[in-house]
């Protein structure tokens, strides 16, 4: 009988043990890359760790988000990368499947690794405007981490994907990540503002000192006649007189001054290139769609964040 008990007692043990050693260690080069088979698919997740229902809920927001924007994102769920480092496995993986469209590189890729109990979030050069690596941070604490911690998966990851597409297709209404920018900006604004004061009290001071006259030391001296000496690429010298109103002092100092006759080329140059740049920009901003269920050939910037739980 006691034979038996430790019979069974080993082999649950062998059972449990087995069990554990078929955590699968995934390599960038065997991860399954589900939107190969259908278009419509963009949740990669070999080991079921989501279910069924968060991978259509994910799915269908970020087909809707590509058609919308022409914005792809890959969303990988593994139970274990081995010892490789979320970041750059991201990194490889982005360019591996070439998220985002060619030219554009408007990718994500939103890696979750369940061993090392990391989110990691990759963008392409494209996105580095539209989704910061401080806003990718802010989602991943604000937004999945909490769910992640007691181990909902599903919760965590629904979340996440909602708050980056509402981000990009420009749905959000109430972000506190624009709320904190408005923030920044205020102050921004305050220390310019703080900045030309500074510099109109400095000019002021120099005015004032340069009306002193250096014979009777009143603030008295006026401009009464000048003399051009030179123009140059738009730069007036001119030798200028002034005259102490209190004791008839004469001083003379040279001046540069713009000429407002001027017409070079720079500022036209400038004005049109912003504009060609802008029109550029505009032309180049059509969507194009994929087919054959690949991605679209983007590349990675290295942007993005990643986040423990």
């Amino acid at each position: 009988m006691k034979l038996l008990k430790k019979t069974i007692l080993f082999s649950l043990f062998c059972i449990c043990f087995q069990a554990n050693a078929q955590v699968k260690e995934y390599a960038v080069e065997n991860v399954p890359n589900i939107h190969l088979q259908d278009k419509m698919r963009y949740v990669s997740n070999p080991n079921g760790i989501l279910s069924q229902q968060a991978c259509a809920s994910i799915d269908s927001m970020l087909w809707a988000l590509e058609q919308k924007t022409s914005i792809q994102v890959a969303v990988v769920m593994l139970p274990s990368i081995g010892n490789n480092d979320c970041f750059d496995f991201a990194h490889r993986l982005f360019n591996a499947w070439g998220v985002g469209k060619k030219g554009k590189d408007n990718g994500l890729v939103i890696l979750f690794v369940e061993d090392q109990r990391r989110v990691q979030f990759e963008t392409g050069y494209g996105l580095e405007g539209d989704l910061p690596d401080a806003i990718c941070k802010r989602i991943q604490t604000r937004k999945m981490v909490p769910f992640f911690r007691n181990d909902n998966w599903d919760g965590g990851m629904v979340s996440g994907v909602q708050s980056v597409c509402a981000r990009l297709d420009g749905t959000m209404t109430n972000d506190e990540a624009d709320g904190e920018g408005g923030s920044s900006i205020l102050v921004l604004f305050f220390i310019a503002g703080g900045i030309v004061l500074f510099v109109a009290f400095i000019g002021g001071i120099a005015s004032w000192n340069a009306s002193r006259c250096p014979n009777c030391k009143k603030h008295k001296l006026m401009r009464t006649s000048s003399h051009l000496l030179s123009i140059r690429n738009g730069i007036k010298t001119e030798e200028v007189v002034y005259t102490c109103q209190n004791c008839g002092h004469k001083v003379t100092r040279k001046s540069d001054s713009n000429d407002d006759n001027y017409r070079g080329g720079r500022g036209g140059g400038l004005a049109g290139g912003i504009f060609l740049g802008g029109l550029g920009g505009g032309l180049g901003s059509g969507g194009g769609g994929f087919s054959g269920g690949s991605f679209g050939g983007g590349m990675s910037g290295g942007g993005g964040s990643g986040s423990g739980f």
